[in-house]
């Protein structure tokens, strides 16, 4: 059984697990900090559609505040998968994405510069807040 490639990437956040992990695990944020993948969001029954411009996907969004964790779960992939955890008196978000063995390496790259933009625009809206 083949195996995914991950692309995980994290950062500090000088704010509590609890603000950063609100922030995150609502979806009418995802626009604020991730326009590229979702540029709107609207509930659909127990899951969400989002819209990026060219097509929508229906996405369950799942959540644990106990644990941390918001997962994207996309029917037809593996998902993102994210956590807040503490890290000193701030918060750390990992996120990790997956892609398909045999992805190109500069589509990966591609991607990881993305994340880390993403995740610095999660770091400044809440540190702003």
């Amino acid at each position: 059984m083949p195996t995914n490639t991950a692309l995980s990437r994290s950062i500090a956040i000088d704010a509590t697990p609890a603000k950063v992990f609100a922030f995150v695990a609502d979806p009418h944020n995802l626009p604020l900090w991730a326009p590229g993948a979702v540029q709107s969001v609207e509930p659909s029954g127990d899951a969400w559609i989002f819209h990026n411009g060219a097509d929508a996907r229906r996405v369950t969004v799942r959540t644990s505040e106990e644990h941390g964790t918001v997962d994207l779960l996309f029917g037809e992939g593996p998902g993102v998968f994210t956590r807040v955890i503490p890290n000193g008196t701030g918060a750390e978000y990992q996120f990790t994405l997956f892609f398909p063995e045999g992805s190109p390496q500069d589509a990966l790259d591609a991607q990881s510069t993305v994340i880390a933009e993403e995740l610095t625009t999660v770091r400044t809206l809440c540190e702003n807040q």
